[in-house]
């Protein structure tokens, strides 16, 4: 069965204060036991912000290393899930799953790509 790769982007300078609410977290959890139970969810984490992040660029042969925040960037990845499902309708289904337990005052983007495997 292919893997996919669903990526949390959300926009860090306009996230919620205070990060996701106890009900939010709730819902969440309920939802990757679910997942974790149907056998589509491998792994899933948050990742923590740009500030705390080292960015490694590769041009023309050389090598450059940047310290976070970077602020020049509207939206960063927050977090991911790698989804083991039948197609890719599977896991955007399961994606689209992830976002409605949010509240409507979040906004987050998740993009969602297959693993190439071997």
């Amino acid at each position: 069965m292919p893997r996919y790769l669903s990526m949390i982007r959300i926009d860090e300078n306009n996230a919620p204060e205070g990060g996701p609410s106890a009900e939010l977290m709730q819902r969440m959890g309920e939802l990757i036991e679910e997942m974790t139970k149907a056998g589509v969810l491998l792994d899933t984490a948050g990742l923590t912000p740009t500030a705390e992040g080292t960015r490694v660029h590769y041009e023309g042969g050389r090598l450059s290393v940047t310290d976070g925040p970077f602020t020049e960037t509207k939206e960063v990845i927050g977090g991911y899930a790698m989804l083991q499902a039948r197609d890719k309708a599977e896991a955007v289904e399961w994606t689209k799953r992830f976002l409605r337990v949010h509240e409507e005052h979040w906004t987050v983007t998740c993009e969602v790509r297959e693993v190439v495997e071997g």
